[in-house]
């Protein structure tokens, strides 16, 4: 069976003052596809990925995801796709520290206008998947760096997302949390169908994806 595209760019062009970041990017992701984006310091491997995920605009080129022409819809359109098709992991957790997991899980589902009795069940089965179910009550302080970064991708993951975006998502922890934190995506992948991109510095994770990308001056290297 033909996998099916789920983000098209097309020559990816963009520039801050006289440097050139991206000098004409072309990629094609798949549904249930893990792509490692790596690269020196600087190549552009971030801001890529923040026009992939919307978060920034191209100076040039096309981005379509789940057959969304990116550029056609205003700020008001764009926001809303956003929270119910990408979902973003960072490196810092970005956890709102007076809520509890649970509460942070459920965020952007809360601002989805989600707030019924399925999206808590799903809520409950994420930190379950996530084997982090013991944990819903504490707040970001009480959790280890792990822990808190499980959080994290449950609440990315929260309005199922077609996409994710991972920006160093295993820069923070140590070897054990990271190993544990990389075979979680295959297991979201294998489990939920989760498709996943991920910017790293980290050789094994970048290894074992699916597909590497190598970045090199603003171009992908063949």
């Amino acid at each position: 069976m033909a996998m099916k595209s789920l983000l098209q760019a097309q020559n990816l062009v963009k520039s801050y003052g006289e440097v050139k970041v991206l000098k004409g990017i072309n990629l094609d992701v798949e549904e249930k596809e893990i792509i490692s984006i790596v690269g020196a310091s600087g190549a552009g491997k971030s801001t890529l990925l923040h026009i992939l995920g919307t978060l920034e605009k191209a100076d040039a080129g096309s981005l379509s995801i789940n057959s969304r022409q990116i550029s056609s819809l205003d700020k008001k359109k764009l926001a809303l796709f956003r929270n119910s098709a990408i979902g973003f992991v960072f490196q810092f957790h970005n956890l709102l520290p007076e809520f509890t997991s649970y509460e942070n899980v459920l965020m952007p589902a809360l601002i989805g206008g989600k707030d019924d009795k399925e999206t808590k069940a799903y809520v409950d089965e994420l930190l379950s998947i996530l084997s982090i179910s013991e944990r819903k009550n504490h707040k970001p302080s009480q959790l280890s760096g792990g822990e808190q970064q499980r959080i994290a991708v449950a609440r990315a993951l929260v309005n199922k997302p077609k996409i994710v975006f991972a920006d160093e998502p295993s820069g923070n922890l140590d070897s054990k949390n990271a190993e544990e934190l990389h075979n979680l995506f295959f297991k979201l992948r294998d489990e939920l169908g989760q498709t996943f991109v991920i910017v790293t510095h980290n050789d094994h994770l970048a290894e074992i994806a699916d597909r590497k990308i190598t970045i090199q001056d603003g171009v992908i290297a063949s």
